[in-house]
């Protein structure tokens, strides 16, 4: 960006922050969770229509605001009624001024919220406003959510395929060994059989993993484009994995009280409280005022100028069952909505008590394998040298390499559940 540096008079932050935009932008340098994360928040998704819906939201209130000021009106006519029959000096229909009436009028009026209709409309406006706040929170979460759960999904399948290559590696080392050994008659066909499905049924579990490799990269990089097919260069979070789990908040902390649905429900439950106010106001009168100032007469001469006010107050009197019936509605779906809450708090302290539960055994797991990949890995060499001493069979040194192969995916595997299960605590806990 050479025109940048220059242009006189430019801001030191904002050099810094072109530049450190483009080294995250970089093609060689790997990708962290929320680089990935913030792409996906930029391009179009179920993230970008709520923040819409958000700007929607948020013009609806302005609009209910606006109705407390006073509107104004400017309008010009010329009207002609024919003369009369009987006296052409009169006009033929007696509601009008004169044969011709010429108007030039500015007008400004306002309802008084006598009723507190507009007060309610207002109330309801903000609270669709707030209610529209906490669905892009949820939303915008779960879509982080979903690119973690992708990110974690092409790393495990990275690892996965890793360990099956230094399982292969291992097969067809003793594979080799071993023919050799038949060359010479010191090892059964049986044995080379053994070895030899092995190795093929370990060569195929590898190549399913790359296409795991594939699919998941491909799958990741669809959340922010449509080149999906060129390979992803992620940061490895498995190298040197944060296996700290947090402490649970006592019951009087109900950390699920700060997820965005709950904000949702309580803003869904006062805008239908509103809407019914707005309901019952029909059943209470309205005053509403107006001032006008222009011509109005019957030839246009300045002097004709004047103006007049105006004030009225309507009462409703016929139309009692529909706003009660409309006000019922509201509160019902108001006490609806109340009772919608309850139910999801259940499943918000169930949700996140077990991902508490989860991620805490998860990580007991974590240690018990890391153990018994160490004992795999000694009991294969133990195998393979009883094997070449004549005291071991070739199916020890299989079935050793095979659990061996087992375990390290199982870890990989548990590794991944364990940042999944923790991406879910921070879900659960309103994070």
């Amino acid at each position: 960006m050479p025109w940048i540096l220059a242009r006189r008079r430019t801001r030191p932050a904002g050099i810094l922050l072109v530049v450190a935009a483009l080294l995250r932008a970089q093609p060689g340098q790997p990708l962290t969770l929320e680089e990935c994360q913030r792409r996906a928040l930029r391009a179009a998704s179920a993230a970008s229509q709520a923040r819409r819906e958000m700007q929607i939201a948020a013009a609806g209130t302005a609009m209910a605001r606006a109705a407390f000021l006073p509107q104004g009106t400017a309008g010009t006519s010329l009207l002609y009624n024919s003369p009369s029959r009987t006296d052409p000096a009169v006009q033929s229909y007696v509601a009008w001024n004169g044969i011709r009436e010429y108007t030039a009028l500015a007008g400004l009026f306002q309802e008084l919220d006598t009723s507190g209709r507009l007060r309610a409309n207002l109330e309801r406006a903000r609270q669709q406003q707030a209610a529209a706040s906490a669905a892009l929170a949820a939303t915008e979460r779960d879509l982080r959510r979903a690119v973690a759960a992708s990110y974690y999904r092409l790393l495990l399948a990275r690892k996965l395929a890793a360990a099956l290559e230094s399982s292969l590696a291992e097969a067809e080392s003793f594979e080799r060994r071993i023919r050799q050994m038949a060359g010479e008659g010191e090892a059964a066909r049986a044995d080379v059989v053994k070895a030899a499905a092995q190795t093929a049924s370990l060569r195929q579990a590898l190549e399913a993993a790359r296409l795991s490799i594939s699919l998941a990269s491909q799958e990741l990089a669809s959340y922010w484009t449509e080149e999906v097919t060129a390979p992803l260069e992620v940061d490895d979070v498995f190298e040197q994995p944060d296996l700290s789990v947090p402490e649970e908040e006592g019951a009087a902390g109900r950390p699920w009280m700060r997820r965005p649905e709950i904000r949702l429900f309580d803003a869904q439950e006062r805008s239908f409280l509103a809407e019914s106010k707005m309901a019952r106001a029909a059943l209470l009168p309205q005053l509403r005022w107006g001032l006008d100032f222009g011509l109005d007469a019957n030839r246009v001469a300045w002097r004709e100028r004047g103006w007049a006010a105006t004030a009225s107050l309507s009462f409703p009197l016929f139309d009692w069952f529909q706003a009660r019936n409309t006000a019922r509605q509201a509160r019902w779906r108001a006490a609806q909505t109340d009772e919608a809450r309850q139910a999801a708090l259940r499943r918000f302290s169930q949700a996140y008590r077990s991902a508490l539960a989860s991620l805490r055994s998860l990580r007991g797991q974590l240690d018990l394998l890391r153990t018994a990949i160490d004992l795999a890995a000694e009991d294969l060499r133990l195998s393979r040298i009883r094997f070449e001493g004549g005291e071991g069979s070739a199916l020890d040194v299989v079935t050793a390499q095979r659990q061996l192969a087992d375990l390290r995916m199982n870890y990989c595997s548990t590794l991944a559940a364990f940042f999944n299960a923790k991406r879910d605590l921070e879900v659960a806990s309103g994070q």
